[in-house]
């Protein structure tokens, strides 16, 4: 990524800029597709949690998107939903089928870690 535009990330997105692409540098992104074509993305946390991002409605399973974004409105986004978007632009997504059941699955264990 050239300098200016890591200077405009970082400008535009402050402090979740850098940390967002060292996720996508790491590959920590993965598109998560249905035979129905229903969407989501996980992100591993650098704690090495996944965290479900919902990239058609922005939001992030992460405390930091919670916090940061919904409650203090600090934030535009959190790290997770940013390395999404750069991950896609950039074509560095992990890509990942999965059965609806499976799919399921996983929606269903980020309700249950929440509650």
């Amino acid at each position: 990524v050239p300098d200016d535009l890591l200077l405009g990330l970082k400008f535009i997105f402050g402090s979740s800029a850098v940390p967002a692409l060292d996720l996508v540098d790491q590959r920590s992104v993965t598109r998560v597709m249905s035979p129905s074509g229903r969407t989501v993305y996980q992100v591993l946390g650098s704690s090495g949690k996944p965290y479900t991002c919902y990239s058609s409605c922005h939001f992030c399973t992460c405390p930091a998107f919670g916090f940061s974004v919904l409650q203090k409105s600090e934030s535009l986004l959190c790290k997770h939903i940013l390395a999404v978007y750069l991950s896609r632009a950039m074509g560095a997504c992990q890509e990942l089928t999965v059965s609806e059941e499976q799919l399921t699955s996983i929606l269903l264990a980020e309700e249950e870690d929440e509650g």
